[in-house]
């Protein structure tokens, strides 16, 4: 497999990714008018199944998915559960430029775990860009005004989990084959799931299904572009790239949504996307050797 560096292979497969996010938001928003989070994760863990049973099967089938990292994997994907479940319930409360401008905090918490478990750098870059980052959330959720509300800590605490599961692909990546990263996921949290959805099911209508396949077949094959372009990039220059999901959202929310933009969200999403940005300047040049 091909894992030399490139920032334009990487930045193809974050495209991806970007797109289909897009999609889980608009779908995820319209699902939750009918049925409860545990059910939606569900049903669209069965149906990533579906999705990428070919693919496996094109691959040497399950066997060919054994590992010989499964508590990582385990780990990874009990995180990214709870993550995406908050994830989703904060979309039906706060507004999706809030909930996404919020959820880029994630690169400040895969910029210092990356350091800490990875052995990835840590340049005077990426120190500015963690100190804008928290002033971005601190502008967005305004605690001193008595406005912080359970949807911005539900959503804030989501990103800090998916900058740990971005952090423990990264590890994998370096053992595990993208489709092998996508396989456990489905497996381990299709399990976590199934009694919590089962306790809340009901019987989605025909619209909400057709939400429920583009929810299914985006989430799924988005972090399949997300584990590609870990290949190619350190993951505090591959999230960055994701950029373009702050205002596309706030747009989106706009025409479908009629949700209108605070100028507290708007400074906060600057600051913390300057932030993002500065991770993608090259590192630091280590100091000369002196010449004896």
């Amino acid at each position: 497999m091909d894992r030399q560096p490139s920032k334009i292979r990487a930045a193809f497969w974050m495209s991806g990714w970007l797109l289909l996010m897009l999609f889980v938001a608009i779908g995820g928003r319209e699902t939750l008018r009918e049925l409860g989070v545990f059910q939606v994760m569900e049903i669209r863990s069965l149906f990533g199944f579906v999705f990428l049973v070919p693919i496996v099967l094109m691959n040497g089938g399950c066997r060919a998915m054994a590992t010989t990292r499964p508590m990582a994997h385990v780990t990874r994907n009990l995180v990214h559960y709870a993550s995406q479940l908050g994830w989703f319930y904060a979309l039906t409360l706060i507004p999706l430029s809030q909930l996404v401008s919020i959820e880029f905090t994630m690169p400040i918490w895969i910029a210092i775990m990356a350091a800490i478990f990875l052995g990835e750098r840590i340049t005077r870059w990426k120190v500015i860009a963690i100190v804008l980052g928290l002033i971005g959330v601190i502008v967005i959720v305004r605690p001193t005004t008595g406005e912080l509300n359970v949807g911005q800590l539900i959503s804030l605490a989501s990103a800090f989990g998916f900058g740990i599961s971005v952090t423990l692909i990264k590890s994998l990546t370096r053992t595990d084959s993208a489709l092998k990263i996508i396989f456990w996921m489905i497996v381990v949290q299709s399990t976590a799931g199934l009694i919590p959805a089962i306790a809340t099911w009901e019987w989605p209508s025909a619209y909400v299904w057709f939400w429920l396949v583009v929810v299914g077949f985006c989430g799924t094959f988005s972090h399949f572009c997300m584990a590609r372009a870990m290949l190619y990039a350190d993951a505090t220059v591959v999230v960055p790239m994701d950029f373009l999901r702050v205002p596309l959202s706030a747009m989106i929310g706009w025409l479908l949504y009629s949700e209108q933009l605070d100028m507290f969200t708007v400074l906060g999403a600057t600051l913390i996307l300057a932030g993002n940005t500065l991770n993608l300047r090259s590192p630091d040049r280590a100091p000369a050797r002196a010449t004896t």
